[in-house]
């Protein structure tokens, strides 16, 4: 078969488009703050300006080239970005759907947060997803009404926080999250006010996690008694099962197994027994002297790797339908 040279010059630019031009990388830049607590975000007390960057990343089709897609923003743990998380965001890419990486440490010049909890905040991190939201919301490539949120331990509870009815008050106003998959969040809070979100919302969490113990997610969930929300825990599964090695341990790391913090309705976070808000780092370090130890054990275990991908899949493609 005889090819023109002209037919072959189109074939070869399309070809080298198609291979080239699968995907559209961006940075995208906002402005956040940094609250140390909860109550400052509904008090709306921190006016300190934090700028804050993330990494965008689209699908191209080169069909339709207005198309908007369906986005999953990603919330990283206390040891930042690691391989399993771009593993996730690589497979919602495949799926087809809009990525964002959100760097709430590498926009405040941080690596890791691991046994200084207090260096970025929950609370920072939970502000800097809503103002991403908003931000991406307007995105010309973005569908604004199917945004969903994932994150791991840190980012768990990012996740999982992010859902509660008196920051959705404060922040989401004109935004809203269509779904929550949280691994291995911190349960382990008692919120005087139990209204969250009517958005799907999902925990993935090991048995044997002494970093952020299943128990408190499973009486957390018991405690919503809502069908909106479940929880999946893998046996024989550490923090961190979803990681590719082996297990290891971490003597820097906090072990929330014997903690479990009161949250009121202003957003403070109390101290056990003493019931003092954990305001400020020296509030903070005196509230963990009750309960919190040094030392976990973090590590990945195939079967639960195996499975949590599986569901993160189904549970995409299920919540961000059209």
């Amino acid at each position: 078969m005889h090819y023109s040279k002209s037919t072959l010059t189109i074939f070869f630019f399309l070809t080298a488009s198609l291979g080239w031009s699968q995907i559209i990388k961006e940075k995208i830049v906002f402005t956040s703050s940094n609250p140390y607590s909860f109550s400052e975000i509904i008090s709306k007390s921190n006016s300190t300006k934090q700028e804050v960057f993330g990494q965008l990343t689209v699908p191209l089709d080169t069909i339709n080239p207005i198309k908007k897609y369906p986005l999953i923003i990603g919330v990283a743990g206390s040891e930042g970005w690691k391989d399993h998380h771009y593993d996730y965001m690589k497979m919602y890419q495949d799926m087809g759907y809009a990525t964002f990486e959100l760097n709430s440490f590498k926009s405040r010049n941080i690596v890791s947060t691991v046994g200084k909890q207090n260096q970025v905040t929950v609370a920072a991190m939970v502000l800097d997803a809503y103002k991403a939201l908003e931000k991406l919301s307007d995105h010309k490539s973005i569908n604004k009404d199917k945004i969903s949120i994932t994150g791991w331990s840190l980012g768990g509870g990012v996740t999982l926080f992010s859902a509660w009815n008196p920051i959705i008050k404060t922040l989401g106003e004109s935004v809203n999250f269509a779904s929550h998959l949280a691994f291995y969040p911190p349960c382990f809070f008692d919120f005087e006010d139990m209204n969250f979100s009517k958005a799907p919302i999902h925990i993935l969490i090991g048995e044997l996690d002494d970093w952020t113990p299943a128990e408190p997610c499973n009486d957390f969930v018991d405690k919503l008694a809502k069908s909106n929300i479940n929880i999946t825990v893998y046996e024989n599964s550490h923090h961190g099962f979803d990681r590719k090695g082996e297990l290891e341990f971490n003597e820097n790391g906090y072990s929330f197994k014997d903690c479990m913090f009161d949250v009121n309705t202003s957003g403070d976070i109390l101290m056990n027994y003493l019931n003092i808000p954990m305001t400020n780092p020296f509030l903070q370090k005196i509230g963990f002297l009750f309960c919190v130890e040094r030392g976990v054990t973090i590590g990945g275990n195939k079967t639960a790797r195996s499975k949590s991908f599986k569901f993160a899949k189904e549970f995409m493609q299920k919540t961000l339908a059209d």
